[in-house]
């Protein structure tokens, strides 16, 4: 029976978390090392937003930049798919299959098992293990349609030979269905795909005429489980395909699809991977089964961008207005939004992602480290949501009520991104709504216009990388080193932990991405030593910097500007030779530069105790969101909802001084990730961790900091020196950023505030602890100066003022004129005081200051009810004095940038009034 398991002589559904767990032991059995699931923001990756397949944590190997201790590996992967090719948002909620959020199990074979293991075990697990019917299932395998790459015919003789296999449910197919591709160049190979036949009762195209179910059609009779990829080519050209000395496996089974298919259900919401969220709504909805029948998209909706954002929170994603923030933002509100719709009109997500927690807790333990963090997240973005989304949505009705009215179908992308900027209103949601209509949006427009606003503001995201040189360069330039015997098999020896200097052989020179054979002063070069002390820039913290000499009296040097490692097992240094030359094989010794060195420690460390800091004072749910470690400064970016106040900020620096006289001793050492994890170890933001990691806890008797890094530390906390905390501040919604600095820095900082504090004593007349006590007096002094000064102008305006006559035009008494030296809050007093003598009037007065004139006019109420309006008047005169401005029917407010045309202007008052008389 399909989805049941024997125990002690009784039969009992598969509950997902075990489905989950005998995949793992299957794979474990056989060999396979089982991993993590690395983050859903995949670490050192610029070219994907956000994990979106098991494979992405193996890439490097695949790509040949990366290595792993093991040859065979199994794990379930955390993925999203919601943006570029990979986005199956818009189906969700629309059908049972599709998930922002997934997971996905997977096995690979680097350089070890091939086609045929891969094969039996993927049958092995299905239809013993799993208890899949095999006359259900079907195979294919490829066939190049263009007849370049030759038919997968080892792949297709395993199938048959595995038992109960039906030799007629092996299908061959072309590229686009059974040729995989990472990139247009790089790894690429045949694949393999596994079907079940779920019957004719699963086609919902049954009634269409000319249907046929098939494998890949288009009907849900046959579903695709698993992609068994065979990698081996490498592709140069979209036409140059040759052969790998190593060949891969990477494999890729949908859980939530084995999970439905399992426990015999139609869709996957109806597993027990979403029945506990649902069941979670349909208590704070307060329905019945048949409501949640009724209300089922809403239910999938929510169900799973609660899901979604629940693990995108605890992995540092937060809402915000672009990229990966953007799309946390987008889910949390589309599922308030659907929310809605059956009647939750409050923040309700943290109760359903409570649930996810608890169900998913046990295999995702990071869910339940942070808790709190998940829960205020997601009800403060709510919240938010709920202040604008009622303006919004209405706003909203207005340009959907407008554009059915113009017979468009389309609403434009610019309109879209005013209603995300304005009112909050994410492009999905407005997408949502428009289509309850019938109507449409402009997503490229959308795309453009906040592009266009992200460049406007500054924002996005930027990254460095090598530029004189490509990847397969020195991929192949590290082949040759090991091959020649110049490095061993793990390339350069990397240990910027034990000493500042290192001697060796130069290896190779590189100029402008080609090697050279010697590099004279001027040259900027990269070098490769054997082994190398320099830091290569990683988790926030720089490169070192330092320089290269002759180890054998000769008469060059070399300044190392930067250090990085393009491919696994390959480090380079890069720099200016600054005299004489620098030849290949030379012997020279490489010394960073110390000082500079101790200053990135001295940062580094206080990083970890502001972040413990942040914690203690802040609480539990800050966390990293990024940092910069460098030699002058350290950066950090958290997570917390709003600024800090002064009170945190004191308490925060307090903190991190105390710990540092506190002299806490570091311990640093190397243990396996789920060990570290476990003892309460922090993995950080956007990091990428291997199966042992390095550790540094600070205190003994007290721990009061414990993270996985790899970076540069002191030894003790007293060695930081003064830490002062220099800016706090906002990087985007719910994220915060702090600027501090330590040691030198700081102590250099603290001298010239002091240097200045003592030169104001001495320009004050007083000593240092007396200039806070004479900077208020002085204050007083001026505020009472500023009031007598604004008293006499007062005086002299209202004295002006009597001194202008007003003329009479048809009736209506007008007063223009100037009046010195008066701010705009005179002008509109002395406006007030002629109207309120005058009940049928218009004034007009100007004043001329910094160079810059500006005009108030003011008109009575009558001539207010008779449709004339001092906005439409001051315009006219602004347009005269080079300016513009505006206001109310009965007071407005111009500027300009011409005080010679002042009467001019003035002038054209009696004329608009006569002309506006006229017309009336």
């Amino acid at each position: 029976m399909a989805g049941k398991k024997v125990n002690k002589g009784k039969t009992f559904s598969m509950t997902s978390a075990e489905i989950r767990q005998s995949f793992l032991d299957f794979f474990e059995a056989r060999g396979h090392t089982i991993v993590p699931s690395m983050s859903l923001v995949p670490g050192g990756d610029q070219t994907l937003l956000f994990t979106n397949s098991g494979m992405v944590q193996f890439k490097d190997v695949f790509l040949g930049t990366g290595k792993r201790p093991y040859k065979r590996v199994a794990d379930s992967q955390k993925c999203m798919r919601v943006a570029g090719k990979h986005n199956d948002l818009d189906d969700v909620g629309r059908d049972d299959t599709h998930h922002t959020f997934f997971e996905m199990l997977g096995n690979w074979s680097f350089g070890d098992y091939y086609k045929k293991e891969a094969i039996e075990w993927a049958w092995e697990l299905l239809t013993v293990e799993w208890g899949l019917p095999g006359d259900k299932l079907w195979a294919t395998c490829f066939e190049d349609e263009l007849g370049d790459i030759p038919r997968d015919d080892e792949a297709a003789e395993y199938w048959r030979q595995q038992p109960g296999f039906n030799p007629d449910h092996l299908l061959f197919f072309g590229r686009e269905e059974n040729f995989w591709e990472m990139a247009d160049t790089g790894p690429v190979g045949p694949d393999s795909e596994i079907f079940l036949d779920r019957g004719q009762k699963y086609c919902e195209k049954a009634d269409e005429p000319g249907h046929a179910c098939q494998v890949n059609g288009d009907c849900q009779r046959f579903l695709e489980l698993w992609n068994l990829v065979f990698i081996q080519y490498n592709r140069s050209s979209p036409t140059d395909i040759r052969p790998l000395p190593a060949k891969h496996v990477d494999t890729g089974l949908g859980f939530e699809r084995i999970v439905s298919v399992i426990q015999d259900v139609d869709s996957n919401y109806r597993t027990d991977l979403f029945t506990p969220l649902m069941d979670t709504i349909q208590k704070l909805a307060g329905h019945t089964k048949t409501d949640r029948e009724t209300h089922f998209t809403p239910y999938r909706v929510i169900a799973d961008h609660s899901r979604a954002a629940t693990f995108l929170i605890t992995d540092g994603v937060v809402p915000g207005n672009i990229g990966r923030n953007y799309v946390c933002r987008m889910i949390i509100r589309r599922a308030s939004r659907f929310g809605s719709m059956i009647g939750l009109n409050e923040p309700f997500l943290a109760e359903v992602a409570e649930t996810v927690i608890e169900h998913y807790g046990d295999a995702y333990p990071e869910l339940v480290r942070n808790r709190q963090a998940i829960l205020q997240t997601v009800t403060d973005e709510e919240r938010r949501f709920h202040h604008t989304v009622e303006i919004g949505i209405n706003y909203l009705s207005d340009i959907v009520q407008a554009t059915l009215a113009s017979k468009k179908k389309v609403i434009s992308g610019d309109q879209a991104f005013n209603l995300y900027a304005t009112y909050g209103l994410p492009f999905e949601i407005t997408r949502d709504i428009a289509r309850e209509s019938n109507l449409d949006v402009e997503e490229e427009g959308f795309r453009v216009a906040m592009e266009t606003h992200r460049i406007a503001s500054g924002s996005g995201d930027t990254a460095s990388g090598l530029v004189d040189a490509d990847i397969e360069f020195y991929q192949q330039l590290l082949v040759d080193l090991v091959e020649e015997g110049r490095l061993g098999d793990n390339g350069v020896m990397y240990d910027p932990y034990s000493s500042y200097s290192t001697q060796g052989d130069v290896l190779a020179i590189i100029t402008s991405g080609q090697k050279a054979n010697s590099a004279s002063a001027g040259e900027s070069i990269g070098v490769i030593l054997p082994t190398t002390p320099f830091y290569v820039e990683a988790g926030g913290q720089v490169s070192d910097t330092g320089v290269l000499q002759p180890a054998n009296g000769e008469n060059w040097e070399m300044h190392i500007t930067d250090t990085r490692q393009p491919v696994d097992g390959l480090i380079i240094h890069f720099g200016e030779v600054s005299t004489g030359e620098l030849r290949l094989g030379a012997p020279v010794k490489a010394t960073l530069d110390k000082h500079r060195r101790l200053d990135i420690m001295r940062n580094h460390t206080a990083t970890h105790l502001l972040h413990a800091a942040l914690r203690q004072v802040l609480g539990e749910h800050v966390r990293q969101a990024g940092s910069l470690v460098a030699p002058d400064r350290l950066r950090f970016d958290f997570t917390h909802p709003q600024a800090m106040t002064p009170e945190e900020i004191a308490k925060v620096e307090e903190w991190v001084n105390e710990a540092i006289l506190e002299n806490h001793a570091l311990t640093i050492i190397h243990q396996p990730r789920d060990e570290a994890i476990k003892d309460g170890a922090m993995a950080l933001f956007g990091e990428t961790y291997g199966d042992t990691v390095r550790s540094v806890s600070i205190g003994m008797d007290k721990r009061i900091s414990f993270e996985l890094c790899a970076g540069t530390h002191v030894t003790e906390t007293g060695i930081i020196g003064p830490f002062l905390l220099i800016s706090e501040g906002s990087v985007a919604a719910g994220i915060r950023r702090i600027e501090a600095f330590t040691g030198r820095e700081a102590l250099r900082m603290i001298r010239a505030q002091r240097a200045s504090l003592q030169h104001l004593a001495g320009e004050l007349g007083g000593t240092p602890g007396a200039v806070e006590q004479r900077v208020e007096q002085l204050i007083e002094e001026r505020d009472l100066l500023f009031n007598k000064i604004i008293t006499v102008r007062k005086q002299s305006a209202f004295a002006a003022l009597d001194q202008l006559t007003p003329e009479d035009v048809s009736g209506i008494s007008l007063l223009t004129g100037q009046i010195p030296e008066a701010d705009p809050e005179i002008l509109r007093d002395l406006a007030d005081r002629f109207r309120s003598k005058h009940p049928n009037c218009v004034v007009v007065l100007a004043s001329v200051s910094d160079e810059k004139p500006l005009v108030v006019a003011a008109i009575s109420p009558d001539l207010v009810e008779r449709d004339f309006h001092a906005g439409e008047l001051v315009k006219t005169i602004a347009k005269i004095i080079g300016g513009g401005g505006g206001g109310k029917p009965s007071l407005a407010q111009a500027g300009g940038k011409d005080p010679a045309r002042v009467e001019e202007a003035l002038g054209a008052v009696k004329t608009w009034l006569q002309e506006r008389l006229s017309s009336s």
